[in-house]
């Protein structure tokens, strides 16, 4: 495995969520805790790109056509084991090139997000405007508005 497959990978297990017991999160406190942290959520307040809280930067993933398909399917695996650390998951549509699933996953890093110590967020890509949808042709709506259209 090349050297600096080996550094991101070891980067992006680094990035785990501290406290991540594996979906034992810890409940709040109380029903006021539980409240609060809803009302954070809801609210947008202290929410930051993803590479705030897990400490990776967009830069560090070399573009996928620079990498063999065997090493995008392993980081895009870490990627994913790194985001269920703080409760995010990713929904993709099936049929979707490896390729586009690494930078779907990438471009998470520039995303903001609020982890939440209960439950779980879902980044599924799709607004349901198929026009306009980065799924593009994947796009789990796209055959509603060629329906309509």
């Amino acid at each position: 495995m090349p050297s600096y497959l080996s550094q991101l990978l070891d980067d992006i297990r680094a990035a785990h969520r501290a406290d991540d017991s594996r979906g034992e999160k810890p409940e709040p406190d109380s029903l006021e805790d539980h409240f609060r942290e809803v009302d954070r959520w809801t609210s947008g307040d202290a929410e930051h790109a993803l590479s705030y809280y897990c400490g990776l930067d967009a830069e560090a993933f070399p573009p996928h056509d620079q990498l063999r398909e065997k090493e995008v399917k392993k980081i895009c695996d870490a990627f994913t084991a790194m985001l269920h650390s703080w409760g995010f998951y990713v929904d993709l549509p099936d049929g979707l090139p490896l390729h586009r699933e690494y930078q779907l996953m990438v471009g998470l890093l520039d995303h903001e997000c609020t982890p939440v110590n209960t439950g779980m967020f879902v980044f599924d890509f799709c607004t349901g405007y198929a026009p306009g949808c980065e799924l593009k042709e994947f796009c789990p709506c796209l055959e509603i508005w060629e329906d309509e259209g």
